[in-house]
Formats: structure tokens, sequence, C-alpha cells
């Protein structure tokens, strides 16, 4: 059920104990709970929630089992588990705006068909929490999980493009967007082939805010809103999730969101190539010879390898003013969720020192992510006896590695760069979100720019 902070803890507030596996005895609790605990089986366990009962039935408190450490955002689940009503942390957090968060985000519901939300549950705001940016980050990761769950009915290019007009319109941000047939014109070749047999227009949509000397930061998302693989087509499969394929725009304008929200000293772009990769008398082919905004020849080895061809007419452009920090998000393959699985997105740098800084924020603030090579001698697997190169490799290997150094080939100038391939889901619940829409890896990505551009 949604989460809400109270700043003045009332009195008939009720406490919350977090039991580490086998704790009962080691924290302060009232030997009546302490039998209670004992009588239900009670140790502690990772994610389970114990209610307290008083005096005429009604609820006196609750312990909640943290295991071996499972980390802050497990306290999520005690949006799910606790009955409507007003309580506070009885025990000490060491990462207080963690858990603080991992509430907010545990009791998220997707409402725009007609789910009901729940009663709300209020807690106390733990000392030493930053309330606000607490707010802004969970703003944010809604933000992308409310997009990402959209299906495509509602959440085509026309509406992706809206929703970065409200976005912008809500932070005083400049927005502007090259549709269809302009787009050749103004030279995004690829864009236009992507999403050309679309009865949406394709786009390019491009939102500036922040000062103009302030240092650069530009962000690409991904923003293919339904994939049917185009002629090489997918099975049916295969589409049961394709209205998540703009996943990346999402969590950029998620992050953007988290950014603008509070003021960082930046000038941020954002870029959504917004598309729908569909089938039609005019749609791109396999054999195909596609020439890019950088002017690089490439040949379609599969159109079902789409999200990488708009990603690079974007890229390129981004990389032409060479920003301090760019960054783009992608949900570009499959190979990535069987090497890490749904829950670990890759990232690609050659930056040390920013994949240093990606590592530690993912960390610190339990926004999983893992390091993978751009490893240079399978950049041969892209060649083409056509063009320059071809969009995919033909065995099969290394398939998130590969589109990574196919990025690669359009940005030059810029060396803080790093391509996130992230899968933008919950396959099944999680203590901080339910089945859904996910945002991975922006939470890290705004400490990052924190740290950073402070």
């Amino acid at each position: 059920m949604p989460v809400e902070f109270i700043t003045q803890q009332p009195d008939t507030a009720m406490p919350v104990y977090l039991v580490a596996k086998d704790g009962v005895d080691a924290i302060s609790l009232p030997p009546p709970a302490v039998a209670w605990a004992r009588a239900n089986g009670f140790s502690g366990e990772a994610g389970r929630t114990l209610i307290l009962p008083g005096e005429g039935g009604a609820v006196a408190g609750a312990l909640f089992g943290i295991g071996d450490d499972e980390g802050a955002l497990a306290i999520g689940a005690l949006a799910r588990t606790l009955p409507a009503g007003d309580w506070y942390f009885a025990s000490a957090l060491p990462a207080p705006d963690l858990a603080a968060l991992a509430l907010v985000l545990g009791g998220y519901v997707f409402t725009r068909y007609g789910k009901k939300p729940g009663r709300v549950l209020r807690f106390a705001l733990p000392a030493g929490t930053d309330g606000a940016q607490v707010g802004r980050v969970a703003d944010g990761v809604f933000l992308a999980r409310d997009l990402v769950n959209t299906p495509t009915s509602d959440m085509g290019p026309g509406e992706l493009e809206e929703a970065a007009r409200t976005l912008a319109s809500a932070h005083g941000a400049d927005i502007s967007v090259i549709h269809g047939d302009d787009l050749l014109a103004w030279n995004f070749p690829m864009i236009h082939a992507v999403g050309r047999a679309s009865t949406s227009a394709p786009r390019l949509i491009d939102m500036k805010w922040g000062p103009v000397d302030a240092p650069k930061v530009t962000l690409v998302g991904k923003g293919v809103c339904f994939d049917t693989g185009g002629l090489d087509i997918k099975p049916s499969s295969g589409m049961l999730l394709m209205k998540k394929d703009m996943g990346g725009s999402a969590n950029v304008l998620g992050l953007a969101s988290m950014i603008m929200a509070a003021k960082r000293n930046v000038r941020l772009r954002l870029l959504i190539p917004a598309v729908e990769n569909s089938i039609a008398g005019n749609a791109f082919r396999p054999g195909d010879v596609l020439r890019s905004r950088k002017g690089i020849t490439v040949e379609i080895g599969n159109t079902d390898a789409e999200g990488r061809l708009v990603l690079a007419d974007a890229l390129a452009l981004a990389d032409e003013e060479q920003p301090d920090l760019l960054v783009d998000m992608a949900t570009l393959t499959g190979a990535a969720r069987v090497a890490l699985g749904p829950d670990l997105p890759p990232f690609y740098t050659n930056d040390e020192a920013l994949a240093a800084d990606i590592a530690t924020a993912a960390l610190a603030v339990e926004d999983p992510l893992w390091r993978m090579p751009l490893w240079r001698p399978y950049d041969a697997k892209l060649s083409s006896k056509v063009a320059d190169i071809n969009n995919v490799t033909t065995d099969g290997f290394a398939g998130s590695v590969t589109a990574a150094l196919f990025l690669k080939r359009f940005v030059e100038k810029t060396p803080g760069w790093a391509h996130f391939d992230i899968f933008a889901w919950n396959p099944a619940d999680r203590p901080y979100g339910l089945t859904g829409g996910e945002a991975q890896g922006i939470r890290a990505l705004e400490q990052v720019i924190a740290k950073r551009f402070a």
C-alpha cells in the first residue's frame, strides 16, 4: 500500500523491531513479544513480518526479519505486510535514507487501469533521513515504472513525446522534437528507417535544462515503444513484454526527473529516439544498407536488432558536442539477461574513473550493476562485406558485448561514456517493487552525477 512519511510521531504510532536471524533475544523486546515470537516460530528470517497483538485484539507492533543483513531495500516488504496505521522504527537503521526509500518503493501500485492503491501506511521519518531526496528519487523511479507498465496502445511514440513534454514543463526545460520525414532532412536516417513502417511517426525528442555554462551531462534512452522484430518477426512469446522495449527512455526520463528536481549544477540534455518497429510495405529489410548520421554505413543482418540503430544516430548527435558525461540506457539484448539475469544489468565503459564511480554508487544505494568488457577482438565480428559494419554478428556469441561495441563506433569524442543494457522489468515480486516495470541503474547514476557535479 502507498507509504507516507510524517515528521511528528503520534503517540499512537506502533513500533517495528528489526530482527536479525536468530536474534530475537538480542534486542530489547517486551517479554510478551518474545513469547509471541517463539510461539509463532519467528527467528528473524529475512522478509518475514510478525504482527504483535495488543490488548483487546489491537495491534501493538511488528517484528520484521532482516536475516543475515539482506540490505536496506528488503525493508520495502513492510509496505505490503503491515496493516494500515501509524508506525515508527524502534530499531536503529544503519542506512536510514535507503530504508525510507525502500518503504516508499515497496508501496508502489500501478493504478492507471483501475487497480486500487489500498489504504495508506504512515511512517515516522527515520532520524537522519533526507526526506526531500527520498521523495525526489522515488518520484523518478515511479515515473520510469509507470511509463514501462503502460501498454503501447497508450504509450506509443506520440505518448512518449507527451510524457517528455510534461516532465520538461514541470521543470522549465526546453524541448524540441523532429518528426517523421523531417528526420531525413536533419540527418537521422536510421531512426527514420526503423520507425517509418508504424502509423505513429518516428521522432527524436531533445530536452535541454540547466545553465548553459554548467558541466554537460547527456542522457540517451532507447524509445522503441513496441518491437515486433520487424520483418525478422519475433514469435508471439517474444512479443508479450515488448511494451517495455522503451525501458531505456523511461529510465533516463526518471533520472532526468531526479536531476532537475534536485537542481543539480549541470547542463542536462536528454535524447530519446522514439519509434515503433512495425511491419508494413515500407519496413526496412534484412540485407538493406543504411547510412547513419555519422556517415558509417550499416548492413542490416537482422531487423530485430533495431535498438542499436536508433541509439547510434542519437549517440552521434550527443557526441558532436563532447559532453562531460554521456550515458545511454537501453533494453538492448537478451544476451545480457542470459549472462547476468534480470536483476543485474551490465554496463560498459572504457573510462576507468567512471567505472569505479558507478560501481561504488551501485553498492552504496543497492542499485546493482556489473561492469562488462568492451572486448576489442570481438569488434571484427561486426564486419560486413558490403558496408562499414553489420548490425549483428553471425555466430551468436557475446551478444551484449558486441552490441556495446557497435554503439562505441558512434562515440569517438566523448571519453566519459557508459552504456547500460538494462531489463527494466521485475519478472517476480521483490521487496522494493511488484512484478512489472522497474528502474535500473538510475539511482546509482543519480549518485554519480550528484558527487561529480556538486
